[in-house]
């Protein structure tokens, strides 16, 4: 949905429960036209689609959430001012794939979230 045009995947760190991907974010987006003119910000909805779509590329199948146990919106996310943000991913898979998720860059955490997804 939004990788390759709202954002790019830099690079991605691998492990067999984690991944770790840096990601450059276009500022000059459609999305940000309307969250806010002059103003960009970051929707929180959007941030949580990077983290899913992550995943899906990760393990190649797609996900759909069926909880969210926490979600957290810490900092505001203006791509002018971190257009490299690091998204941080662990997971446990089972039936259900259980994540904790969080988005940072240069000492500021934008996000937290725990959720589970089929």
């Amino acid at each position: 949905m939004f990788v390759n045009s709202l954002y790019f995947v830099i690079s991605n760190e691998l492990t067999s429960e984690s991944i770790v991907s840096e990601i450059k974010i276009n500022e000059q987006h459609a999305v940000f036209e309307g969250h806010f003119p002059g103003s960009p910000v970051m929707p929180g909805v959007v941030q949580l689609q990077i983290v899913k779509e992550i995943l899906e590329a990760h393990l190649r199948r797609k996900l759909a959430m069926k909880t969210m146990r926490t979600c957290k919106f810490l900092e505001v996310l203006n791509p002018r001012e971190n257009p490299n943000v690091r998204i941080n991913i662990k997971y446990k898979q089972s039936e259900i794939l259980d994540v904790v998720a969080s988005g940072e860059a240069q000492g500021k955490v934008f996000f937290k979230m725990q959720a589970s997804y089929l």
